[in-house]
């Protein structure tokens, strides 16, 4: 199995801070968010994406995801999504990294709807995903939580272009258990996204293994050569400790959660 962490731990880091301290801690890959807040966003010119990929081939460390704020549920005209959609996959494409993320977004819409407004909109995004060689992938969160309302959507898709990301903090908070979760999404599962709460009450992130989440159950459910990704959310929760000093002990707690590790 292999270990990456999202850079919405570590908000603002330069590019090759992150390269370093992945590479100093062990974790074979980064998902990068792409916002412009961040070093790494769709309004980066080729220099700048350029050496997005010289620092991260240097460290030795993939860059797994673009991790993209697309909602491709959410009400209104296609064009702007399919826009956005575009972005993402060429900054993918650009990096080098293997997956975008992106988010339901349908909101309180007639859930029919939503799930027929995401089927196109991935349907269409899928072809140009296959052409740049990147996988589109679908989180569990927002108004399709669960595993089973991401693979309505996906079964609807039928494009191997277009995949599940499996956020293991969502199905949880909505009572779905984590082998539901694991079969529902089934060959859509790109990887894996994990974390840890207190309770679901407090979702201020705490080190892996100290809230919780089944983050043991969740991850005998994997292949073992795939990838499993920490999301600690410091962006959202400033008081949170430093994910830095975190990093190596976290990775350290995975892979003590693998079978025959």
């Amino acid at each position: 199995m292999k270990f990456a962490f999202s850079t919405l731990g570590v908000p603002g880091m330069p590019v090759a801070q992150v390269a370093a301290l992945a590479a100093d801690t062990g974790y074979q890959g980064v998902e990068l968010r792409a916002h412009p807040e961040e070093p790494v966003h769709q309004g980066i010119g080729a220099r700048e994406r350029a050496e997005v990929v010289r620092e991260f081939e240097q460290a030795g460390v993939e860059v797994l995801t673009v991790a993209g704020y697309a909602r491709v549920a959410a009400a209104g005209d296609d064009g702007p999504v399919h826009e956005e959609l575009d972005e993402l996959l060429r900054l993918a494409r650009d990096v080098g990294a293997s997956y975008v993320r992106v988010f339901p977004g349908g909101g309180d819409q007639d859930a029919g709807d939503a799930d027929a407004l995401a089927a196109r909109r991935l349907g269409a995004a899928a072809e140009t995903a296959a052409e740049s060689g990147v996988r589109i992938l679908l989180e569990t969160h927002d108004s399709h939580r669960t595993g089973a309302d991401v693979s309505r959507i996906l079964g609807t898709v039928g494009h191997r272009n277009a995949g599940a990301l499996w956020d293991v903090l969502h199905p949880w908070l909505a009572g779905e258990e984590p082998e539901q979760t694991r079969a529902a999404l089934g060959p859509y599962l790109g990887y894996v996204q994990v974390k840890d709460v207190v309770s679901g009450e407090d979702l201020a992130p705490v080190p892996l293994g100290a809230g919780a989440l089944p983050l043991g159950r969740c991850l005998g459910l994997l292949d073992e050569d795939g990838w499993v990704c920490w999301e600690y959310e410091k962006r959202w929760y400033p008081q949170a400790a430093e994910l830095p000093g975190l990093l190596a002990a976290g990775r350290e707690h995975l892979l003590g959660l693998v079978p025959g590790a």
